[in-house]
């Protein structure tokens, strides 16, 4: 690619991340291919500048602008492989509409990821988050990836294993920088269990025959009950879940549970998530707005730009509604999103 046209200059990145905030790239690039990828991070080297790879931006807050250069990742593509005779391989590229692949595979029939539809952003951003809901997460289902290491210039395939996902957690949170997502791949089945399991879609499906239900019905599913709760990122700008369900022993948990009997939670076999967004509701928080940033009146999870907040606003109601959670309850609350540009002390 001819970089010189292709580098643009203070690029605005207010419609390139979902919570809507006003910051811009130093430089910016859209990168559709590996060797286009692998020429604009040479350039950011021969200058001396930092990169950031940006995904759909629905899981980063911009604290203010980037001085380096700003990658966009629109590496597109679907391609079925090793069909067999109730499974196939869903390989696509990382610059894919991770919420239209939900729909496209469940569309074709196959199982695994209709849990995970409308989840905001790009097939590559997917794996770092280890993106989850609704029982689901994409640790169930991805065989492997396909990345750029940084550090010897070579692609890598990693195994769902050398990935080292738990919740919301990877590899590559560890090893910020180091990978660039390419292309992942999902076993799928046609067979498998649809996972029907969580209350509010058990709810939503009260009544119905759920032995006739498509991974289609079930993506639709999740859409409306996500629907109900969630606000769409167009109409009211935001990053999904701000905070991650805090994970305790099976021991604290019932100790919790006894000290606050209306806890909500959710129990496993060795440890159980504490329902983050009864804690921030606990403490009054849910439906807050101030003059530009918010708390969402229908989930205390979803923390909105209500009227050109900056990264600052969001960042300092957040480290508020932490302090308030831990004062009460003795929780720490850790926060989703990734944090972009330099972030002051506080309110």
């Amino acid at each position: 690619m001819s970089l010189g046209p292709a580098i643009r200059e203070w690029v605005s990145l207010r419609e390139k991340n979902s919570l809507g905030i006003a910051a811009k790239a130093r430089y910016f690039v859209q990168v559709r291919s590996i060797g286009e990828l692998a020429e604009a991070l040479d350039w950011a080297a021969r200058q001396g500048l930092g990169t950031l790879i940006l995904g759909g931006g629905s899981n980063l807050v911009f604290a203010g602008d980037f001085p380096g250069l700003v990658l966009q990742v629109s590496i597109n593509g679907r391609c079925w492989q090793d069909i067999e005779n109730d499974s196939a391989i869903l390989a696509l590229g990382a610059g894919e509409s991770w919420h239209d692949c939900v729909l496209y595979a469940a569309g074709a029939g196959y199982r695994g990821i209709e849990n995970l539809a409308l989840i905001p952003g790009t097939v590559g951003a997917a794996p770092v988050q280890n993106i989850g809901a609704y029982g689901s997460e994409l640790a169930d289902t991805l065989v492997d990836l396909t990345a750029l290491d940084r550090t010897t210039g070579e692609e890598v395939q990693l195994t769902c294993d050398q990935c080292q996902f738990s919740y919301r957690d990877s590899l590559f949170k560890h090893q910020p920088g180091r990978y660039v997502i390419i292309k992942v791949r999902l076993r799928l089945s046609r067979t498998r269990d649809l996972q029907l399991g969580y209350r509010d879609l058990t709810d939503y499906l009260d009544g119905q025959d759920t032995s006739r239900l498509t991974p289609l019905d079930v993506a639709h599913a999740v859409m409306a009950v996500r629907r109900r709760k969630l606000p769409d990122p167009a109409q009211l700008p935001n990053a999904g879940s701000f905070f991650k369900n805090p994970v305790l022993s099976l021991d604290a948990w019932h100790a919790f549970k006894k000290k606050y009997p209306d806890a909500a939670g959710y129990p496993g076999e060795t440890s159980a998530k504490v329902a983050a967004a009864w804690l921030i509701d606990q403490c009054g928080w849910k439906g807050y707005r101030d003059e530009r940033v918010g708390v969402h009146n229908r989930q205390a999870l979803v923390l909105v730009n209500h009227s050109d907040g900056n990264g600052q606003d969001i960042l300092d109601l957040a480290a508020r509604i932490r302090e308030d959670v831990r004062l009460r309850f003795g929780i720490e609350l850790e926060m989703e999103p990734g944090v972009v540009g330099e972030v002051s002390a506080g309110p």
